[in-house]
């Protein structure tokens, strides 16, 4: 072992504390754990500040407080009895020799003066000899210089300045520390106290080898042994620290610095504990917290802190103190200084934004990246923080030590700290840069290795159901790094520092599984209901497989609504409870514990986006047709010559009338309740200038505006999910409401307009959007004719005010001209036998409709006459349909039952006759987005909640979520005008 001098301070303990009892195996709770806050100064004259302890012990009779304040010393006058190895007594000098040697072991007379002290003082450049060259005491001291060739009980110092006696280990031996004795660190110790064969290597799990640390081969044993015989306090925090420096890890070997450590731990058992706390033991510093299974869980999870956080009213509390004991690697007890800025937070930022990391309930990350040249020169050598909480003020100030969880902690070669709670091993001691044990071959050269505190963090956790904002002792996390040091000019590390608060969500999650158990079986009911619906609607009794796709789709979209409506509602709860709080009661979920809500999140965007596009290809793909009641006037007409003689016929109908409500049906496809544009700006008005998004912080604090210097936390996805997700329904909804109240009952209507269109040009349209179920407009002209001049047309509708002449309802002397229809299937096969020849592809062979008429061929001549054919025939045969002149085919009128309009769903099945169900509602609007605007407002809400999730940006999902809607409409337009020109067989050309 090297002999060079001790890297502690060579510090006796002062008098024990009385005997406690032995280890229990009862666990001690954590208010066991909380201990009084003193300082070496707070400490009275009669008392030492024991490092090992942090608290103020006694002096023993006759004696009194170092110069230091960590240890006792006699009173002047007053020599120093060794009474065993760790403690001492005092006795006063006889009045002849009134002196006390410098050793403070005897007493002598002086030749001369007296120190303060009451040692004797020698003149300048002389040193006082007190002792004979046989280490005996003299009867009076002697100033001379000192004799380094005579082997006495004292030697020249390092400096070779002065004689000093021997270090006390070297009293019973001499100075030369003699075989069998072993030499280290400047002491002798007697042999078998402790194996020399020590282990000083240190291993670098990450790196995935050891090496023999310079510090370690020095120290290590040295330190061990003094703190094993000799009870020193600064050998066995030295000894503490090179175990921290090792990780706190257990292994086979029990020769390393832990496995040391325990082996005095286990020896001093049947002294008193520290603190009354059974895993401090007297003289060593606390590094365990014991090693039963499960204790850490008991630990963290069983006693309250004594103290109450609230975010406001009188009763505001809000500060997190935590103060900790600093010592240096050689052991020394350097001083108690507050956790803030210039410790454990390695990152450099202002103090405002650092000091927000302890204000309750605010999340804090500080990430940067250090240069390792940098680090090296802030920390040549590491210093070592016991980090307490502090409880109450003033004189009933407490500290509660927190428990520490180092990842990079082994048992046997196990990482035990990253796998459940059970398993872990709690620890107390840490640093932020080691520099010093990965030195391999001398202390003065670069080291080979460093390890740097790559993450600290510390854990809240809240306890359940609390109402009084109580939480548990904090937990303090920390992972190291391991760093080969290459070019340590260039390398970096990155570092964490964080601060999170957590609460069990075991319930939470609970609940909000219940009610998608529950709301979801609700809407497997409502997907059966639509689809025996459709079936009724299709007029097909088989379960097949289309019949299971319908369900599913139907299924799909009932799906997201459930998770909608519990993702907005989860979200909703989180912004109220959560920023309204005054006691702490609820704390937000970690960003890990949000990965499942936003799941569900995903969700009820792709369930919502497969059922709006269900809808859109059912909304492009209805059978729609333009009945024209018009007739052709008898007076009016065109003369023909038939067989030599001429005739007149009756002038053609316009189809002028059947364009212009083919137009109107095509402007009318993506009308909506809302303003796209005004929703996104009013929704990025909130969010971005009023600052409403503040309020999606990781913070209790509900302020819309914050400093540029204030530290501002990340985002809760939940909340901000919950702001963005009601902000636009809640804008959509006045919207809509605007829209309904008031725009349409003063502005205009464009639904009812169409109807009344339908009306004035003499036009009804028949919407089916199954087989055997559509919508029915009746516009037939209660003046017979709507060709004609203005003239007669104002006088119409004069008398139309009046109540000059009939009503425009289908049934006499109503006014009901919207109804949904339930087709007999004798109709609605007649219907298809008039069709089949239009849906044939083969009708117009090289027809280009936007070319000019000359392009058009014989064959696309021949196509326009069928086409025609067929459009009077269809034309015809509804017509005589609505005028019940086909008895096999004619229809009823009634009104639906209540429970039918709740459900969906007709009870009666049309047989011989089809079925007009008054429709006052104008549920043909369900063929146009007009009809789906709780559709498409909840797919936009998703799909703008779920890029700005995905980019945390609400301008660049306002920006997405508005090409979105521009996309989607203009192929709405393009499909449903497509199908428009096919299935009223209205030439395209005719459509602007």
């Amino acid at each position: 072992m090297a002999t060079g001098t001790l890297p502690f301070a060579v510090q006796k303990p002062g008098v024990l504390l009385p005997l406690f009892l032995l280890f229990s195996a009862d666990f001690l709770y954590c208010q066991q754990f909380i201990i009084s806050h003193k300082a070496p100064t707070d400490c009275a004259v009669e008392e030492f500040f024991d490092i090992s302890s942090l608290s103020c012990v006694k002096c023993g009779p006759n004696q009194r407080r170092s110069t230091t304040g960590l240890s006792c010393t006699c009173k002047t006058g007053y020599q120093t009895l060794t009474t065993d190895k760790a403690s001492i007594t005092c006795q006063q000098c006889p009045t002849d020799k009134p002196a006390v040697t410098k050793d403070g072991f005897g007493c002598i007379r002086c030749a001369g003066s007296l120190t303060d002290d009451g040692k004797c003082q020698c003149p300048k450049d002389n040193i006082l000899v007190e002792r004979d060259i046989s280490g005996n005491l003299l009867e009076e001291a002697r100033c001379e210089m000192c004799n380094g060739n005579t082997p006495a009980l004292s030697v020249p110092n390092s400096n070779w300045d002065r004689c000093e006696r021997c270090q006390a280990s070297f009293i019973n031996s001499s100075c030369s520390c003699k075989p069998p004795n072993v030499l280290a660190g400047g002491l002798c110790f007697p042999t078998g106290s402790l194996s020399s064969n020590v282990n000083p290597s240190v291993n670098y799990a990450q790196l995935k080898f050891s090496i023999q640390s310079a510090w370690f081969v020095q120290n290590l044993y040295s330190s061990s042994a003094a703190c094993l015989v000799f009870s020193n306090l600064t050998a066995c925090q030295a000894l503490g620290n090179m175990c921290v420096m090792n990780m706190h890890s257990f292994s086979s070997v029990s020769t390393d610095a832990c496995g040391l450590f325990n082996t005095i731990f286990r020896s001093k058992a049947a002294l008193s504990s520290t603190q009354a706390i059974s895993y401090w033991r007297v003289d060593l510093p606390w590094l365990y917290f014991g090693d039963e299974p499960g204790l850490a869980g008991r630990v963290l999870q069983t006693d309250p802190v004594p103290d109450r956080f609230s975010f406001r009213g009188k009763q505001k509390n809000t500060d997190i103190k935590l103060l900790a004991a600093v010592y240096n690697v050689r052991g020394e007890f350097l001083r108690w200084e507050p956790v803030g800025g210039r410790n454990l937070q390695l990152c450099p930022d202002t103090s405002t934004k650092q000091a927000a990391a302890f204000s309750f309930g605010t999340a804090y990350q500080q990430t940067c990246d250090l240069s390792v040249k940098e680090l090296l020169d802030t920390y040549p050598e590491p210093l070592f923080y016991d980090v307490f909480m502090e409880l109450g003020g003033g004189q009933s100030k407490k500290l509660l030590p927190l428990p520490t969880l180092v990842n990079n902690q082994q048992y046997n070669g196990q990482f035990i700290n990253q796998e459940s709670m059970k398993n872990w091993y709690l620890t107390r001691r840490m640093f932020l840069v080691d520099g010093l044990s990965g030195r391999e071959k001398s202390l003065s050269a670069q080291p080979k290795v460093i390890r740097v505190a790559s993450s600290i963090k510390i854990r809240f956790q809240l306890v359940p159901r609390t109402l009084e904002g109580q939480v548990y002792p904090p937990l303090l996390i920390v992972t190291y790094r391991d760093i080969l040091v290459t070019e340590v000019n260039s390398q970096t590390v990155p570092t964490t520092f964080a601060v999170e608060y957590e609460m069990d969500q075991n319930e939470v999650q609970m609940k909000t599984n219940t009610a998608l158990g529950v709301m979801g079986g609700v809407a497997v009911l409502l997907s059966l209901l639509k689809t025996v619906s459709w079936k009724r609607r299709i007029a097909s009794p088989l379960i097949d497989v289309e019949t299971l796709m319908k369900f599913l789709l139907f299924y799909a979209g009932d799906l997201a609504n459930v998770f909608f409506t519990v993702t907005v509602g989860t979200g909703l709860y989180w912004l109220i409870f959560y920023k309204a709080q005054q006691f702490v009661s609820v704390m937000l979920p970690l960003p890990a514990q949000e990965e499942q809500f936003v799941t569900y999140i995903g969700c009820a965007f792709a369930l919502k986006a497969i059922q709006l596009l269900s809808k859109l290809i059912l909304q492009v793909s209805v059978d729609i047709f333009l009945v024209d009641w018009e007739r052709p006037r008898s007076k009016a007409g065109r003369t023909v010559h038939v067989a030599g003689e001429s005739k007149r016929d009756p002038s053609p109908v316009s189809i002028w009338r059947t364009y212009f409500v083919a137009n109107e049906w095509n402007e009318i496809q993506t009308i909506r309740k809302i303003s796209p544009t005004f929703q996104i700006m009013a929704v990025l008005f909130f969010l971005e200038v009023l600052g409403f998004s503040n309020l999606a912080l990781r913070d209790p604090w509900p302020t819309l505006e914050r400093s540029p210097e204030a530290y501002s936390p990340s985002y809760s996805l939940i909340l901000r999910y919950g702001l963005a997700a009601t902000l636009w329904l809640c804008i959509g909804l006045l919207q809509v409401i605007f829209f309904t109240v008031f725009y349409e009952h003063f502005v205009e209507d464009k639904i009812r307009q169409f109807v009344d269109l339908c009306s004035i040009s003499n036009i009804s349209v028949l919407l089916l959007s199954h087989r055997c179920f559509g919508y029915y407009i009746h516009g037939r002209s209660v003046h017979g004719h709507a060709d004609t001049n203005m003239e007669e047309m104002n006088n119409n509708l004069r008398r139309e005010t009046e109540s000059l002449c009939g009503q425009r309802g289908l049934l006499p002397n109503t006014d009901t001209q919207t109804f949904q229809v339930s087709l007999a299937n004798r109709l609605r096969v007649q219907y298809d036998r008039i069709r089949e020849p239009i849906s044939r592809g083969h009708l117009f062979p090289g027809l280009h409709r936007n070319g000019p008429s000359r392009l058009i061929d014989a064959s696309s001549a021949n196509g326009f006459e069928t086409q025609a054919r067929a459009y009077n025939t269809m034309n015809y045969f509804l017509g005589s349909v609505i005028d019940h002149a086909h008895p096999d085919m004619d229809f009823i009128v009634k009104d639906k039952l209540m429970f039918e309009r709740v459900i969906g769903m007709e009870f009666l099945e049309p047989s011989e006759k089809s079925i007009f169900y008054n429709d006052e509602a104008h549920s043909f609007s369900d063929m146009l987005y007009y009809g789906n605007e709780a559709t498409l407002l909840i797919f936009d809400t998703l799909f703008f909640c779920v890029v700005d999730l995905g980019s945390q940006s609400f301008v660049l999902a306002a920006v997405l979520t508005y090409i979105q809607q521009m996309i989607l409409r203009l192929l709405r337009n393009t499909l449903g005008r497509k199908n428009l020109v096919s299935k009223t067989m209205v030439d395209e050309r005719f459509l602007i």
